[in-house]
């Protein structure tokens, strides 16, 4: 879910390149900052150090379950490893389903993009899947040609195919621009003759063309804020890779990584597939998401979650592309099944294969009192008008009443405090949450700053799941009303981009609570709740 949105500004084959959806630039603010307090820090975070501080401190919690649905967790990550979940009624590494719930091994959660002969990486988007499906019966008709009752299917794949041939096209233009500044600068630093050079090194370097001396003039300016190691590998390969990947991998019709799994993906029914390695191949996304919400708050080390006594559980459904529906469906029950009840789901997609197993698995979760939290999405899009799936409302009506859609937010008080990349949606969006330039864990024990609505949905997964921890006795649905009633309310117009241009709205426009979570407020809300 976490797309890039880039512009370009070229000449000739140089391209200066514009993060605006700013994944990875860094920008100064406080540690912690999605932790700290408004009145007190200057910074919009969502009072977490003030609630421990002030309310919590010599209170009892009991540990709560928070599944983790994404690309893999690192389960040995420093500040990770105490907070993992342990299935105790599963013996590891015996080669047996000891809990009899059809899956072997399961100590710390399962994984339903791999089997025994490995695990997906990258997978195509749900739009290239639709085209390559609707291929076979549509590739050679016209209107003329359909069956009238096939009518309406032909349409959406004609709708579907416009739509995917003009995503394959951006992401080729964007490749050879990525690849035509990743080659510029190259050929510049290897004239320099350092791997990692300075900005004095820049500086000194003596450019023999135009093209040479926009490298310079780039590198210069971008050295400031920047070494060059991570200004290449943050925002060159970064862009390199995210389209290279796309044409590759995510909207190549002829891609299929699904034999590596067994299943049949046709059949959402299929429950039982997949294996026990809950990190994967790429489990940067999905550890900075565990990080978020539990990273240990004790131990002097990297960061410091938002709640204190959680443990994590690791349900691997998320790809380097699109999610599939059946394992949405599968990830939801087993975690629900499982004990967890606070799931994260930063993921989603434009488009749904199949809806209704999602809507059953969503039920069967609000029936056994459970928070789902799920990030609105990066594209700065109104949600009223252009969906994001998954979403909580049911084929033939109904709404899932424990769920929780959250766009992000930034630090600062003003008319930016919606973060540019952000969806939102006045009925669609329940609530804003820190998501920009948040410091969380990634694999190998380190750190990293991301930005996205991925990073917002686990910050308020993180407030359920203290909020359930301190008072057991609230059900799913009273967690999700607490944290709605106890926003914090956004005096400010802020700045949305449309086809139409730029205008400025309230931000109590983009949400139902026009407001930002809290914990100090939430969990004072919490301690005499009464619905």
């Amino acid at each position: 879910m976490n797309k890039m949105k880039m512009n370009f500004f070229c000449s000739g084959l140089v391209c200066l390149v514009l993060l605006t959806a700013m994944p990875f630039i860094s920008f100064a603010q406080k540690p912690n900052w999605q932790n700290l307090d408004l009145k007190a820090d200057s910074t919009f975070g969502i009072s977490t150090e003030k609630a421990y501080n002030e309310l919590l401190k010599g209170k009892k919690s009991v540990p709560v379950v928070v599944a983790v649905l994404d690309g893999g967790v690192d389960i040995e990550h420093e500040d990770l490893k105490p907070v993992v979940w342990v299935n105790k009624k599963e013996k590891a590494g015996n080669g047996k389903d000891d809990d009899k719930n059809g899956y072997i091994d399961d100590v710390h959660g399962w994984n339903f993009l791999g089997s025994s002969k490995g695990s997906v990486n990258y997978e195509t988007l749900e739009l290239t899947r639709l085209v390559r499906r609707d291929n076979a019966r549509f590739a050679n008709s016209d209107a003329t040609s359909v069956k009238a009752s096939e009518l309406p299917a032909f349409e959406a794949y004609q709708k579907n195919k416009a739509e995917f041939e003009q995503e394959l096209a951006e992401a080729k233009i964007g490749l050879e621009r990525f690849e035509g500044i990743k080659n510029a600068i190259d050929e510049v630093v290897k004239k320099i003759g350092k791997e990692n050079p300075t900005i004095q090194d820049f500086q000194s370097f003596k450019p023999s063309n135009d093209m040479e001396a926009n490298i310079q003039r780039i590198l210069l300016a971008q050295l400031k804020e920047s070494s060059f190691e991570d200004f290449y590998k943050n925002q060159i390969m970064s862009g390199y890779d995210h389209f290279k990947s796309q044409v590759d991998y995510n909207l190549n019709l002829d891609y299929d990584p699904r034999g590596i799994v067994g299943d049949d993906p046709n059949n959402s029914k299929e429950r039982f597939y997949g294996n026990n390695d809950v990190t994967g191949p790429d489990a940067r996304h999905g550890s900075h998401v565990a990080g978020i919400i539990a990273a240990v708050r004790t131990n002097n080390l990297g960061i410091m979650g938002v709640a204190d006594n959680v443990l994590i559980m690791s349900v691997r459904n998320t790809p380097n592309g699109d999610e599939r529906d059946k394992d949405v469906a599968n990830s939801i029950r087993y975690a629900v099944d499982k004990g967890a009840k606070v799931i994260n789901m930063s993921f989603g997609k434009s488009y749904s294969w199949d809806k209704a197993i999602v809507d059953e698995a969503v039920k069967y979760a609000v029936s056994k009192d459970v928070v789902l939290v799920h990030a609105a999405g990066n594209d700065n899009k109104d949600l009223e008008v252009e969906p994001n799936f998954p979403d909580p409302e049911y084929i033939g009506g109904g709404k899932a009443a424990s769920w929780i859609t959250v766009g992000a937010s930034g630090w600062t008080n003003d008319g930016t405090i919606k973060a540019s990349f952000s969806n939102y949606g006045k009925t669609k969006v329940d609530v804003f949450a820190p998501g920009v330039n948040i410091n969380s864990t990634v694999p190998g024990s380190k750190y990293e700053k991301l930005n996205g609505t991925s990073m917002a949905s686990p910050v308020v997964a993180g407030l359920a799941a203290l909020i359930r921890s301190y008072y057991p006795k609230l059900t799913a649905v009273q967690v999700k009303d607490i944290i709605m009633k106890s926003v914090v309310k956004v005096d400010q117009s802020v700045e949305i981009r449309d086809e139409a241009g730029t205008k400025k709205v309230p931000f109590s426009d983009l949400c139902v609570s026009g407001g930002i979570v809290n914990a100090y407020d939430a969990l004072k809300l919490a301690a005499g709740y009464k619905k």
